[in-house]
């Protein structure tokens, strides 16, 4: 199921289906786990659960419950009334609840990393394939938008989720963006950064080039700032981190520590200037999104600390009217959901970024998991990242598949240490 709906991505984009398919997959995978936890040994053996959900898949569980409490009571302080609650609730199913469902699934039901990272490439293929007329439509004068798919009946955040484009144009620039099969280009940039980290654990050369290709050029095309941050981020870090236990990696760092101190101010000034000269690539955007956020962390003190406003609002003429609550998870959970909603997200994400982080020290295992977590964070800070679980499901299934590894391991040591403790006392004295 995982398989094909990965390599499927794109005719499912040509019929505007993606933002369906999402929800359909986490719930199908999330039910079946739940079916293979209480059959036990009674259901089919490949369909068997692995173990028993690992605990950082609870937090997830939990926190995306208590999401829903947190938009319930929202609602209900605000008198948003019972259509309002309802439509609220089938949203959260399609979005915060997908946060939890598709890491049961990776820590449950027997799902492999390599079948991802091989679908990822698939998805790859079929985009390179598909660039030369996409990359082409502005110059021989195709249009923007080709459809919108009658699937936008069952609702979602808007009609670019069932849209499907050829290309659009930047409105501060007029120039032409890509986003591929993405609603927008600033989250097909982020797709093509967890493109080329499944790509990396390709074992097949070839697939290898080509889901690395497709995911820079996702990156490029998209013109993101946030995605060329993350290509390098992303990437490298994970691959580095195993050099903080090593020594000579200390003293290089402390001899780097010891240059600072010489030419620090120097540096400081150039890294200044670059942030002055990254927001400024597209000032407009950077107005917007900072405007945005002053507004939502202001009404969020003054008007409803703990559980939010229950949903987003129209903004003003001054942020172009977008919603207030919308390009930044954190200030869209306190205007939203208060500081409730926020914790809900905040304690799983921590949890399972430091236990990527520590597996990601000790070897090559975790540097995916850490990828995939840094480039939730970093997508965090411009999107809202709940109404885009829905193409982010591969990472969360990893997510879940390594909970589950790990838990295998923590109990595998402590079966080993149980033998050895055994053999201690059988000895004679």
């Amino acid at each position: 199921m995982a398989y094909k709906a990965l390599i499927w991505t794109w005719p499912f984009y040509a019929f505007g289906a993606l933002y369906v398919v999402g929800p359909v997959l986490a719930w199908c995978l999330g039910a079946l786990a739940l079916l293979s936890l209480y059959l036990g040994p009674a259901i089919r053996a490949d369909l068997r659960a692995t173990g028993p959900v690992p605990p950082v898949v609870w937090a997830w569980i939990l926190g995306m419950v208590v999401m829903l409490v947190a938009l319930w009571v929202g609602h209900l302080d605000w008198g948003l009334g019972m259509k309002k609650t309802i439509k609220s609730s089938i949203g959260w199913a399609k979005g915060w609840a997908l946060m939890a469902l598709f890491p049961l699934a990776g820590a449950v039901l027997p799902l492999r990393r390599e079948v991802l990272a091989r679908g990822q490439c698939v998805i790859g293929l079929w985009t390179l394939c598909l660039a030369p007329v996409l990359l082409a439509a502005p110059y021989i004068g195709l249009p923007e938008r080709i459809f919108t798919s009658p699937l936008k009946a069952v609702g979602g955040p808007g009609p670019e989720y069932f849209s499907v484009y050829f290309f659009t144009f930047d409105p501060a620039s007029w120039t032409p963006r890509w986003q591929f099969y993405a609603p927008w280009s600033p989250f097909a940039a982020l797709l093509g950064v967890v493109q080329v980290l499944f790509a990396l654990e390709e074992k097949n050369i070839r697939w290898r080039s080509i889901g690395i290709a497709a995911g820079v050029l996702m990156i490029l095309a998209s013109k993101s700032r946030m995605g060329l941050v993350g290509l390098v981020a992303c990437t490298m870090g994970p691959r580095l981190m195993p050099l903080i236990l090593k020594g000579w990696a200390w003293s290089f760092l402390a001899a780097c520590a010891t240059g600072f101190a010489i030419v620090g101010g120097t540096l400081v000034q150039g890294a200044q200037s670059a942030v002055y000269a990254f927001k400024n690539a597209r000032a407009d955007s950077t107005r917007v999104r900072a405007t945005l956020q002053r507004i939502a962390g202001e009404r969020w003190r003054e008007e409803a600390v703990w559980f939010g406003h229950g949903t987003v609002q129209p903004g003003p003429h001054l942020v172009e009217y977008m919603p207030i609550g919308s390009h930044h998870t954190w200030y869209g959970l306190l205007f939203v959901k208060g500081l409730v909603g926020l914790f809900a997200l905040l304690v799983p994400l921590v949890w399972q970024t430091v236990l990527a982080l520590m597996d990601a020290a000790r070897g090559p295992r975790g540097a995916l998991p850490l990828g995939i977590v840094m480039t939730l964070v970093l997508l965090s800070f411009g999107e809202n990242i709940e109404i885009e679980a829905y193409m982010l499901w591969p990472g969360l299934i990893v997510l879940g598949i390594h909970a589950r590894e790990l838990a295998e391991e923590g109990a595998a040591r402590r079966a080993g240490q149980g033998a050895k403790d055994d053999r201690m006392v059988g000895q004679p004295g």
